[in-house]
Formats: structure tokens, C-alpha cells, sequence
């Protein structure tokens, strides 16, 4: 009996937007709004990031969502310049990043109007949002 062939992807799946649940529907709705939520325990104090309904560092489920101030420093960063993925190959070349949130998680994500050539570890970077449709994903500007 032959292998079972995958069906094919349909055209209209996007890789590249998050689906928003009961859980997340917040996150993506502060992001919208041009804002960064966090997830903080309150139990040990910490904050984390990505959201989660407990707390990675001491496994409370007692965190809530927190409206981060939207500062980050550059952590560091790769430039992509190929990438074969839809859609993201339409976008090369992009700055894919790590930065240190303010409140102290780190955070993947992208860094958007800033030349290449002007990435320093440690600047200073603001929120801002990549909205595409109803759809609003959190990245990263030079802060004002």
C-alpha cells in the first residue's frame, strides 16, 4: 500500500498571523490598540513573555495580563535576505530580533524602520504594531 500523500495547503492559510483565542484574544486586541500586554505572577512578582496561563519561573497560575510600557532595548538581531516561506519571502530583507522588555522578559520579534546599518546592541526601541487586516502583531520601531 502506498503512503498516504499530505494534502496541500490551501492558498487562503496564512503562516504568518497568529489565531486569536479566548486565551489571547487580550494580547491581540492591546496590539491592535498599539500596545504590549505581559503576563505577571502574583505570586512570585515576575513577568513573562510569551503569555502563558501559569508562570514559567515558580508554575503559579495566579498571572495576570499587564500593559507592558512598550520599551525595549536590542538584545540582538539576524538580517533576513532570503527566506522561502510565504508570504515572508515578500518581505525580505526584514530584522528578525530579541529584545529585553522594559519589565524584564525577552522577546522575540522585528524591528521595523531602522537601517540596517544603524543597529546597536542595547538601542532603545519602542512598540509598534504590523496590523494586516483584523490581525495587529507587536514589533518594534526606534523609540521616540
Amino acid at each position: 500500500m502506498p503512503a498516504p500523500v499530505p494534502a496541500p495547503v490551501p492558498a487562503t492559510v496564512r503562516f504568518d498571523l497568529p489565531e486569536a483565542d479566548a486565551f489571547t484574544a487580550p494580547y491581540w486586541s492591546a496590539a491592535r490598540e498599539g500596545h504590549l500586554l505581559i503576563r505577571r505572577c502574583a505570586d512570585c512578582g515576575r513577568a513573562h513573555h510569551y503569555p502563558r496561563e501559569f508562570c514559567p519561573h515558580c508554575w503559579s497560575d495566579h498571572v495576570e495580563w499587564e500593559r507592558a510600557t512598550g520599551r525595549a532595548t536590542l538584545y540582538t538581531w539576524s538580517t533576513v535576505h532570503r527566506n522561502d516561506l510565504p508570504p515572508f519571502g515578500e518581505r525580505v530583507p526584514y530584522v528578525a530580533a530579541v529584545v529585553d522588555l522594559a519589565e524584564g522578559p525577552r522577546m522575540m520579534t522585528e524591528v521595523v524602520g531602522v537601517a540596517e546599518t544603524d543597529l546597536r546592541i542595547g538601542m532603545e526601541l519602542q512598540v509598534t504594531a504590523r496590523i494586516q487586516g483584523e490581525i495587529a502583531v507587536p514589533v518594534f520601531g526606534p523609540a521616540c
